[in-house]
């Protein structure tokens, strides 16, 4: 029952659901992409009020599409598609929030560890200059893309698709390369503490 693309547009939800389901053709998600990737960007932006999170999540939906749609007998699909975009923005907002609390925990356990150090009050340097020189000279130490990342993003105050766009790496290996360089710098900052 192999549908050609051009008869996929005049099937009805349902029927590309089916379709799914009996054939795994990934077109009949494909279509059903094209007819409500608008709806789940809008909900995405409802909930994330972010372009770069809002595209992100909207293709998680639909990635997950794949998986669900097997698993799932829908009747309604537009209505079943909003449940599961409002739902996987609340997950993202989780994670958003998770996340956030361990920068904040990390920017507190390296300026514990920073505020120790006696030499800042003897040179006469602010904690402020102290905390950007040394992590300044802890960078060095990170892998060149991480380093090249973790300064591009907090130093230079670039956003993602910035980052992207510089240094030519994929979204994911430069999410994955601040978020490593963030905790490798943070073992970095804990070790000279240590010393």
């Amino acid at each position: 029952m192999t549908k050609s693309s051009s008869h996929k547009n005049n099937l009805s939800d349902q029927e590309l659901v089916n379709c799914f389901k009996e054939t795994g053709e990934k077109s009949c998600v494909g279509e059903l992409f094209i007819r409500y990737k608008h709806l789940v960007y809008g909900v995405c932006m409802k909930y994330l009020a972010d372009e770069d999170e809002s595209q992100d999540v909207q293709m998680q939906v639909f990635e997950k599409l794949l998986k669900d749609l097997h698993r799932h007998d829908i009747i309604q699909f537009k209505s079943w598609l909003y449940t599961v975009s409002k739902n996987e923005c609340l997950m993202f907002i989780r994670s958003r929030k998770n996340k956030r609390a361990k920068e904040v925990e990390m920017h507190k356990d390296l300026s514990v560890s920073m505020e120790s150090d006696l030499s800042m009050h003897q040179q006469g340097i602010t904690e402020t200059e102290y905390q950007l020189r040394a992590m300044e000279n802890k960078l060095e130490e990170l892998d060149e893309k991480q380093r090249r990342c973790l300064e591009l993003f907090y130093l230079e105050l670039k956003c993602y698709k910035e980052v992207v766009a510089l240094t030519g790496f994929s979204l994911n290996e430069v999410k994955s390369y601040i978020q490593n360089g963030k905790r490798n710098l943070k073992i970095l900052m804990m070790n000279r503490k240590n010393v």
